[in-house]
C-alpha cells in the first residue's frame, strides 16, 4: 500500500478508549472528514448513510458497533436485551452485504459469553479486531491469487499496459486495506505490471468517480475516468482486457450481488470476449443461498441520491437537483450477476469457478460441502 493510506485508514478502533473513528466517505474525493462513533446507534446511521459503505468495511464497523453497545450495556438479563437489540439493529441496517449480518452475530455471541458488562466488552473488542485483521488479511490474499492473471496478461506486451475496467469501489476504502477487486491491481503494480484501469463513474452515487479514482491517484495507478455507459463501447474496440469487480454477496450456485449496473458490464463482457473476474474474501460468500436473482434481497435506497448529484464547484461542494422537480425516482442499490456470466471468482483461498462444485470444494465450511479449506478448484 502506498504511503497515503495509513493516514486514511476507513475505520480505526481504540478499545482502551471506546473510540471508533471512521473516515466519512461521503466528503471524499474533495474532503477528509473523520468522525467519531460513541454508541452503537452512531454506528446504524454511519453504515445506512453511507459514511462507511463496502461489504468488508461495514461487517467490521458493525461488529466494533456491538462492542460499542456491550460498553454501555447494564449488568444483568436488562444488559443482555439491550445488546441483543442493538445487535439486531446493527444488522438490519443495510440488507444486502452479508458480512454485516455475520460479523455481528459472531460478535453478538463473543460478548454474550460473558456476565459481567466489563468483560462483555472487552470479549466483544477482542471478537471485532480479530474480525478486523482476518479481512484485511483476506483482501490481501486476493491480491496474491489474482496476481498472475495480470501477469498473463502481460506477458508479450513489451510494456504496452493492461486495460483492466471495474465499477463502484471496491478498494481498500471499501475494506480496511488492500480491498477486493482492488487488490490483484496494487499487487500487480508493485510487481512493475504496467497497468491502465477504467473506472466507472457508477452512478447513482458515483462511488468509482468519487473513491476508486481518489485511491488509484494515491497510489499511482494510471486510471480514466470513463461514464458507465461507455464500458460497452471499450470493449466492443478491444480496449478492455478484463474486467474485475467485488460482491456485496455471493451465493453457493456462484451468482453474485454487486453494484447496480454490475450485471449490465458482465452482459458487455460475454458478447465481447472478455474475462469477468469477481473478487470477494469468504466472508461475502452466503452458502444458504442458492439462487441469486431469487433469493439475494436487493436494496432500495433514497430516490433522492438519483434526483440530486454532489460536486465541487471551484470554492466547495454543492449539491444540484438534475431532473425536473417533480420527476419521481427509483433507486435499487444492487443488481445480481448470473453465475453463467462470470469467468472465475479471485478468493483469500485461490481462483474458483463460480459453480456449485467448485465453490464447496473450496469453501466448504462456508457452503455446506466435503473436502478441506483451499481444496483446488
Amino acid at each position: 500500500m502506498n504511503a497515503g493510506a495509513s493516514r486514511t485508514r476507513p475505520i480505526r478502533c481504540d478499545a482502551q478508549s471506546g473510540r471508533v473513528v471512521v473516515l466519512d466517505q461521503r466528503r471524499l474525493p474533495h474532503e477528509t472528514v473523520f468522525r467519531t462513533l460513541a454508541t452503537a446507534a452512531e454506528a446504524v446511521a454511519a453504515i445506512r448513510t453511507l459514511t462507511v459503505r463496502g461489504a468488508p468495511l461495514i461487517g467490521v464497523t458493525g461488529a466494533w458497533g456491538v462492542f460499542l453497545a456491550a460498553r454501555q450495556a447494564v449488568a444483568g438479563p436488562a444488559g443482555r436485551r439491550e445488546l441483543e437489540e442493538a445487535a439486531a439493529a446493527l444488522a438490519a441496517a443495510r440488507p444486502t452485504a452479508v458480512n454485516l449480518r455475520r460479523a455481528v452475530g459472531r460478535t453478538l455471541k463473543a460478548a454474550l459469553a460473558a456476565e459481567s458488562p466489563a468483560e462483555r466488552a472487552r470479549r466483544a473488542a477482542a471478537e471485532a479486531a480479530a474480525i478486523e485483521a482476518e479481512e484485511i488479511e483476506a483482501c490481501r490474499r486476493i491480491g496474491v491469487h489474482g496476481l498472475p492473471l495480470l501477469e498473463a496478461l502481460a506477458a508479450g506486451r513489451r510494456g504496452a499496459p493492461v486495460n483492466v475496467l471495474t465499477h463502484c469501489n471496491a478498494g481498500r476504502l471499501a475494506c480496511v486495506e488492500h480491498g477486493t477487486a482492488t487488490a490483484p491491481l496494487y499487487a500487480a503494480h508493485q510487481a512493475g505490471i504496467a497497468l491502465h484501469v477504467w473506472v466507472d463513474e457508477t452512478r447513482p452515487l458515483n462511488q468509482g468517480a468519487r473513491l476508486t479514482a481518489w485511491e488509484l491517484a494515491e497510489a499511482g495507478i494510471p486510471h480514466t475516468l470513463i461514464p458507465d455507459n461507455a464500458a460497452g463501447h471499450l470493449m466492443q474496440r478491444g480496449r478492455v482486457d478484463l474486467v474485475i469487480v467485488g460482491t456485496d454477496r455471493t451465493t453457493a450456485a456462484g451468482d453474485v450481488a454487486n453494484k447496480i449496473g454490475t450485471y449490465l458490464k458482465a452482459l458487455a463482457a460475454r458478447d465481447n470476449g472478455v474475462p469477468f473476474y469477481v473478487a470477494l474474501p469468504a466472508s461475502s460468500l452466503d452458502g444458504s443461498l442458492a439462487d441469486g436473482i431469487a433469493d439475494i434481497p436487493i436494496e432500495e435506497r433514497d430516490p433522492e441520491e438519483v434526483r440530486w448529484v454532489e460536486g465541487w464547484d471551484g470554492r466547495g461542494t454543492a449539491r444540484v437537483r438534475i431532473c425536473p422537480e417533480k420527476t419521481p425516482a427509483a433507486n435499487f442499490a444492487f443488481d445480481v450477476t448470473p453465475a453463467r456470466l462470470i469467468t472465475g471468482l479471485i478468493t483469500d483461498r485461490g481462483l474458483c469457478r463460480p459453480d456449485p462444485e467448485a465453490i464447496r470444494r473450496l469453501f466448504p465450511d462456508e457452503a455446506g460441502g466435503a473436502g478441506a479449506p483451499g481444496a483446488p478448484c
